[in-house]
């Protein structure tokens, strides 16, 4: 999932920055400032960024910001050698999940101190939420993107169902997604049924129903499982019921792309990528929930992190993403990008909401989804969790353990894994 995730920037330290006698260049009649930036979006992400990052060197004079590409693969891994070589970059932006991880590789800013209260008051609380570590806001978003439903308008009308009304709850799903089976032969809904050799795109999807079901994946200071609970159960049978009905195949997800499924949950970064040449006549909307429930999407996207190199490059920094996460330069890299804005006022917005509407309107779902995500536990170890999870979880998916057998020993491995640390 992560393959395709990419994304933005924002909001500014008032005044202007005078770094005299703190500059990495010396004799100048004018002292400059030089940020590092290390990034791994690529194609319109990172030539708009680049473009604002242009931007932000023009107009502030004491300060010039330079961006490196590193690909995402080999990001953490060329980030912890920096570490090492004593060379670590002045920011780091990467995936969300990795911020705690990234926290133990340098010591990393408190930006609650550095960025103005009315940005970080206006950031989604999910999002800031994430970047809170031992009381330090180590990390901020500058993209997001979440989870939503995603349909085939081709074969719900096959199917007889109305391609303008998808389904808002549980219940209309599986009806919706056995419908499709039975007259298309096709699955109805797409699930993310196996583990593979990270877990995460199991785990990433899951958790929106668990969390829609009312329960938790970690308890609040992650040592611990939470997601072994009736609400849990409830999630999980949701996935062997969809699955032992032949609605939802247990077989390697992508059906629904290719046009060989009725429906999926789906990432918004697909609304931009199909929008241009689409593959098949889609839909999109909120993730259903239970009607008992109440709704919720898992959120993804990028989070920006300073390093304490020097004090100059830390303020220089820090004013840097002030200036980024104004509101107009969140609406342009959102507008841009397709990403989603992590500013309130931005996301709710007339302007923004009024582009949406106009130019990319199955966007809105998951643009007013922003007030119910979720994030996934800020902790170092997450990526086990998930694997773990993931592998325990795919044997009541594929029939090999009951819903209760499976969660007992995901649990189980989820704890071993924080015990070991």
């Amino acid at each position: 999932m992560h393959r395709r995730m990419t994304a933005a920037l924002a909001v500014g330290v008032a005044g202007t920055l005078a770094f005299a006698g703190c500059s990495s260049s010396t004799g100048a009649a004018t002292d400059t400032t030089t940020v590092t930036i290390w990034h791994y979006w690529d194609g319109t992400n990172a030539d708009t960024f680049d473009a604002m990052v242009d931007s932000y060197n023009a107009s502030h004079p004491g300060v010039k910001i330079v961006t490196t590409n590193v690909p995402n693969a080999d990001f953490l891994t060329k980030l912890r050698a920096s570490a090492t070589s004593k060379t670590l970059p002045d920011v780091a932006i990467g995936d969300l999940v990795w911020v705690p991880q990234i926290a133990q590789i340098g010591s990393l800013a408190n930006l609650s101190t550095l960025l103005p209260a009315d940005t970080l008051s206006d950031i989604n609380p999910a999002l800031t939420g994430f970047g809170t570590i031992d009381g330090s806001q180590v990390s901020v978003p500058v993209s997001a993107n979440n989870l939503g439903y995603m349909y085939n308008k081709t074969l719900f009308q096959k199917a007889g169902l109305d391609p303008d009304k998808p389904p808002t709850t549980w219940d209309e799903l599986k009806a919706d997604a056995k419908k499709i089976l039975d007259t298309t032969g096709m699955p109805g809904y797409d699930l993310y049924t196996q583990a593979g050799d990270n877990g995460e795109g199991l785990t990433w999807n899951f958790q929106v129903n668990l969390w829609q079901a009312g329960g938790e994946f970690l308890t609040a200071d992650n040592s611990a499982a939470a997601f072994n609970t009736p609400e849990g159960a409830k999630a999980l049978q949701y996935w062997v019921d969809l699955i032992s009905s032949g609605a939802s195949p247990y077989a390697r997800w992508g059906e629904f792309e290719k046009g060989q499924g009725g429906s999926a949950q789906e990432g918004s970064w697909m609304v931009g990528i199909w929008a241009a040449d689409p593959p098949f006549e889609f839909g999109a909307a909120q993730v259903p929930y239970p009607k008992d429930g109440a709704p919720a999407t898992n959120l993804g996207g990028e989070q920006a992190m300073v390093f304490q190199n020097s004090d100059a490059k830390t303020k220089a920094a820090a004013d840097f993403l002030g200036w980024f996460l104004q509101p107009a330069q969140v609406t342009d890299w959102s507008e841009k990008t397709g990403m989603l804005p992590v500013l309130n006022s931005v996301a709710t917005g007339s302007d923004y909401l009024g582009w949406v509407d106009k130019t990319q309107p199955l966007l809105r779902p998951f643009v007013e989804q922003m007030a119910v995500a979720h994030a996934r536990p800020n902790t170092p170890l997450y990526p086990q969790i998930s694997l773990a999870f993931a592998q325990q979880i795919e044997k009541a998916l594929a029939g090999e353990a009951t819903v209760s057998d499976a969660l007992a020993a995901a649990e189980k491995a989820v704890n071993a894994v924080i015990a070991k640390g």
